[in-house]
Parts: C-alpha cells; structure tokens; sequence
C-alpha cells in the first residue's frame, strides 16, 4: 500500500452533487481528491435528465405534428428512432466519454480519481492501494442505482435499466416496462409515440402513485400504453422475448422489458460502520447542514431526499457553504419541486392534499381544469390537464400545488416561490395573472379555495 496523502477533501461520487461540491471546493483553494468509478457527471448527464428529455422532446414533436389537422391542415408523420439515438450518442453524452467533465473538475484546481473508494476511519479513504486523509471535509455523494426486484426467472436475463433504455440505437416492437413511476411513465409514452406496444405494471392501484390522483388520471389518459395497476410480476421468462407471469395469473409479453421499479442508494461497501454511520441503512441520514457524521457530509440522491438533480445542487450548496464556514440558510424541504416530464408536463411541489390532511388541520383546495382556462381553450388538442392548490387555512399558505398541462414543469416555479416563501393566500388573490396565459388558471385555483 502507498503513502497516505494529506489533503483537505474527499468527495466520494462524482455525480451531480459531489461533482459541484468538489469543483467549489476546489475552486475555493482547497485540496481536493473527487473520486468517481463511473463517469463524472453521474446519471443525469449520461442516462438520464438530459437524454431522456431529448427522447420526450422527439415524440412530443411527433405528437404534435399528429394534432395539425383540425388546427393547420394536414400532415403525414413517420417515426425514425435514428436521429433521436444519434443525438442522444453524440450531443448528450459525447459517446459516453466524460473527459470534458472530468476537464471541467481539474482545470477547477481539484484532484481527480478514477475507482472505487472505501472509507477506512475518520476522514481517511482508500481507493486502490492508495490512502487519502483528510482534514477538512469528506464529502459522500454516491447516489442511486436501479432496484431490480427479486422477481423469480428475472437474473440472468438481458432486461433494461433506464441505462439500456436510453443507450438503445434501435427499438423493440413491444416492451413491457415494470413499474409505473415517473421514469416508467416517461420512457413508456416516448416509446409508444415512436410505434412501440407498451405494457405498463404497476404493483400499486395506480401509475404515479407518489403524486396526486387527478396526476395519475391524467397521464394514464395521455401515454398511448397498456397499464395494468394492482398486479406484480411473479415470475419472468426469456426465449428471445420475454414473458411476465402476473399476480393475478395473467401474463404480459414483449420484445423488451425495462425495469423501472425505483432505486436505492448503495452504502453497503463504503465502509461507512468505520465512522460510526449504519451500512446497512437505506440511505444517509443529515442534519440541516448535510453533516452525516463528525466531520462527514452527504448530498445527493444517497440523502432521500428526493432523486432530482436540482435536490443535489441544492444540498452541495448547503455542504460547500457548511465546509468553507460561509453560513447562509439550511436545508428547508418544504418546497421539493418535481416535474414528470410527459405530454402534458405535471409539476408539482411540497405536499399532496393526502399528505397536508395528514399534517393539517384545516386543508383546503382548488382545482381548475386546464381546459377550462382561456389559453387551454385556445390551445385545443394537447391541453389535458389541471392546476391544484393545497392550502393550510389555518395559517392561510399554500403548503402544495400541482400544475399539469403543456407548460407544467414551467407553471411550477411560481407557486415553489409562494410555497417556499409561505405567501399569504390573501397576497397571491391579490396578484395581477397576466392573460391569456397558462398560468393564470392559477388564479382561479386561488379563488376556488
């Protein structure tokens, strides 16, 4: 084993989170050692947010082009995966080669590491038959990885991750995708928008479960797929194809299965028990500041605190602020913004009208179809859709909102800021909505309160 080197900091995964993390740090004048065993960036740049939206802005192109007659005249649509796949290869991801990340990282001043790291004690880190300590900080950003159930027959077969799914340069005829969360729902209406069958199972009573019902009525009307809800898969087999044998003793068969059943963060050979934390547990549990442990932080997807990038910048700020002794506010989950990129988008944040009722004792709220709205009038075909305020009436705030329709992810933002900044619902009744908007239905969410 070599030397130990001395250094100020060791970020662990160099993924969205540890990858700003450590580039601050570094670019602060700190030293810093960002270790990454896969690519620099992590799952968003390479097989998620920015892949799998371009995918969601190729078929939403297509359905578009589908809604011309009735509104422009006529049009003859005809799907070629070819330039999505190609796009995807050589605009998102360079090929799958992280070099200019890992650029971005040293031209910061910061060390890079490619391999796996264990953590050995208290600040002190081994990648390889190299040692690290560090003084400062170390910093764990590991994130997630697909949960792949164990479902009788599915080892050992070649099913997708959203890693397959999105590396794919050709498409099946039929695929069946195991769960119905956002990531399911997502690649299931890109899919079937390009001529692809698509069989949905969702083990629970409806696709995106996490979020609001009228959420789940919405996009099961929009995806163009078979769901089935209320059934898991009990046994799998593959010939070529595969077939699922269901719990209700039907059976489900495609060229290709996704599964897409949730993901978990991997603590497991971290060596985490050497500073006292639990390997065992499910994910790294932080105060206000992101501090796991003495002289430990964590950030990220690894955190549960929601797989979103934007959670990850959010929480290495927090940690980068924390480190440098800079101070600034903690973190403040109450306003978690989320957007399931569909056609048409759903935005939400901070608590569903289930959850506030469980916290609350006076909940009230307003709901507006979108196509009741002056602009989702005029829009026509593709305004499916609905905005929903969740208010806490005895301090008269907003303590959730759903936005859905063809600009939710971006109607969003403004009922975050009254959410996070705890606007009085008396102010937002009070605000000028401009018209004929999207977002002035939220207006007349307001009024129905």
């Amino acid at each position: 084993m070599g030397d130990v080197r001395n250094v100020d900091v060791v970020v662990i995964g160099l993924g969205v989170g540890g990858e700003e993390a450590a580039g601050r740090l570094a670019a602060a004048g700190l030293d810093v050692i960002g270790v990454e065993h896969n690519l620099v960036g992590g799952e968003c740049p390479y097989w998620g947010c920015i892949p799998t939206k371009m995918m969601v802005r190729a078929g939403s192109a297509l359905a578009e082009a589908r809604r011309i007659p009735g509104l422009a005249g006529s049009a003859t649509v005809e799907p070629d995966w070819a330039p999505v796949a190609r796009r995807v290869r050589e605009e998102a991801t360079d090929d799958w080669n992280d070099k200019v990340a890992v650029d971005r990282f040293t031209g910061k001043g910061g060390t890079f590491v490619r391999g796996r790291a264990t953590i050995t004690g208290p600040g002190r880190v081994r990648v390889g038959e190299q040692e690290y300590a560090a003084s400062r900080a170390l910093v764990v950003a590991t994130g997630t990885v697909a949960v792949i159930p164990p479902i009788d027959g599915l080892a050992g077969t070649p099913y997708w991750t959203n890693r397959e799914a999105v590396e794919t340069a050709t498409l099946p005829e039929s695929l069946v995708i195991l769960g119905g969360g956002a990531i399911g729902c997502e690649f299931a209406q890109v899919f079937v928008r390009f001529g692809v069958q698509v069989t949905i199972i969702e083990g629970s009573d409806r696709i995106l479960a996490m979020e609001e019902p009228e959420s789940s009525e919405v996009a099961a009307a929009v995806i163009g797929a078979t769901v089935r809800t209320g059934v898991r898969a009990s046994k799998v087999s593959y010939d070529g194809s595969f077939t699922v044998e269901l719990s209700d003793g039907g059976t489900v068969t495609g060229e290709k299965l996704l599964v897409a059943t949730g993901r978990a963060a991997r603590l497991g050979e971290l060596g985490l028990e050497t500073i006292g934390l639990d390997p065992s547990a499910r994910f790294l549990t932080t105060d206000d500041r992101m501090r796991a442990a003495d002289g430990v932080w964590a950030v990220g997807d690894v955190t549960g605190n929601g797989a979103f990038t934007h959670m990850a910048m959010y929480e290495a700020d927090i940690a980068v602020r924390d480190i440098l002794g800079q101070g600034g506010p903690g973190a403040d989950y109450r306003a978690r913004p989320r957007v399931t990129f569909l056609d048409p988008e759903i935005g939400a944040v901070g608590l569903t009208e289930s959850q506030a009722r469980s916290s609350f004792a006076d909940v009230r709220v307003g709901h507006v179809p979108l196509s009741a709205t002056s602009r989702g009038f005029v829009h026509g075909p593709g305004n499916e859709g609905f905005i929903k305020v969740v208010a806490d009436a005895g301090r008269g705030v907003l303590v959730g909102a759903t936005t859905a329709g063809p600009a939710g992810g971006e109607m969003i933002g403004a009922l975050a800021v009254a959410i996070h900044a705890e606007v009085p619902i008396t102010t937002l009744l009070s605000q000028i909505w401009a018209y004929p908007t999207f977002h002035r239905g939220i207006g007349d969410a307001l009024k129905a309160l």
